[in-house]
């Protein structure tokens, strides 16, 4: 039973009582009162005049406490009735809270309750509750501002390095050792930068969104497949488009970077020979919708969840590994977040993944 039901019902049970109270205490006055009304007729004997006043004590009582009874029945209902909505005036602060609290997200702390009227016991809960999202828009802002500024300061000896090794590699003189060495050394110096990259994304895509422009997805993901189809891949998988029209409204740099970690992570993790790849966008129950779909190693039902955690990547926790650092998806998933969109995903029959995001429309 909701809250509001168990008032009203509060409400029309102390009515009812009060009623009844009422009417047993105007039943005993109005039974004493006719009780001292004497009967006066003449040729009529004492026995007679008390069997009279008897009687009309007994009808008269009958005929007030039926009609009161029905008087109390029917003003009971009006009362419910209104009762019903007296509990809904009263308990609308607290909805407003609950809807703010629902829609609220890592993106959108800035909103706040701000109720107003008297100073009570519902707008003493909602200002605790603004206080707390100011205390966790603080939280949340001071760790975005530590991991931009970490990953910056990071990018700076890792720019140095690439530099470095690369003037060593193009010495002509330099041993096969060396260069060997300098390889390896690039190619981990390089990873460390995707990583460094991947962490710049994450924090700006978790900050409230400054730009907000209709984009078409079907373009972006058009855009994203030609960039992929320039670089090398470690598997050659076969994409197949489906791209229909599908405008959302956001920022189309971080919409681009979301469409395309889809992609790549789809590339990165399916068949090393004959893997497929589709993508697909289009407007699904009113919302921009793209949907990533690949082959690859089957994908346990339970373990989809925590493929969208930082650092995470299937049946390995922070493992080196060529296939990238595990930031792609959980940075797909902020990135929806701050679009106030939604993302999920399924396991593929026969192995792989089906990654859909639906965004508002534009």
């Amino acid at each position: 039973m909701s809250v509001r039901l168990r008032l009203t019902l509060l409400y029309g049970l102390l009515f009812f009582m009060a009623g009844a109270l009422l009417l047993f205490v105007m039943s005993v006055l109005m039974a004493n009162i006719l009780g001292n009304v004497k009967v006066i007729g003449l040729g009529i004997t004492d026995a007679e005049a008390a069997e009279l006043q008897h009687q009309f004590v007994e009808q008269t009582m009958k005929q007030l406490v039926g009609r009161s009874l029905m008087a109390l029945a029917g003003v009971g209902v009006i009362t419910l009735v209104l009762g019903w909505f007296v509990a809904d005036r009263a308990l609308s602060p607290l909805q407003r809270v609950t809807t703010t609290a629902r829609r609220l997200s890592e993106s959108t702390l800035h909103e706040r309750i701000a109720l107003e009227g008297p100073d009570d016991e519902i707008k003493e809960l909602a200002d605790t509750f603004d206080a707390m999202l100011e205390r966790l828009g603080q939280a949340f802002d001071s760790q975005r501002r530590f991991v931009a500024n970490a990953s910056h300061e990071l990018r700076t000896p890792l720019a140095i390095n690439r530099t470095l090794l690369e003037v060593a590699l193009g010495d002509p003189e330099a041993s096969d050792d060396l260069c060997t060495v300098g390889r390896t050394l690039l190619a981990t110096n390089a990873r460390h930068e995707r990583l460094i990259e991947g962490l710049l994304l994450l924090a700006r895509s978790e900050r409230e969104l400054t730009t907000r422009n209709p984009v078409d997805l079907a373009e972006v993901a058009a855009t994203v497949l030609e960039h992929s189809a320039r670089r090398e891949h470690d598997n050659d998988v076969a994409v197949h488009r489906e791209l229909t029209s599908g405008t959302a409204l956001g920022d189309p740099v971080l919409l681009e970077h979301l469409v395309s970690n889809l992609v790549e992570n789809a590339i990165k993790h399916n068949d090393a020979d004959g893997g497929e790849l589709w993508v697909r966008t289009g407007m699904l129950d009113g919302y921009a919708t793209i949907q990533v779909e690949n082959t690859g190693a089957v994908v346990p039902a339970y373990e989809v969840e925590r493929l969208f955690e930082p650092f995470r990547r299937l049946n390995a926790d922070r493992v080196e590994s060529a296939k990238g650092a595990g930031l792609g998806l959980s940075i797909v998933r902020s990135v929806v977040l701050a679009h106030r969109g939604a993302v999920y995903a399924v396991p593929r029959p026969g192995g792989g993944l089906i990654v859909t995001v639906r965004l508002q429309p534009g």
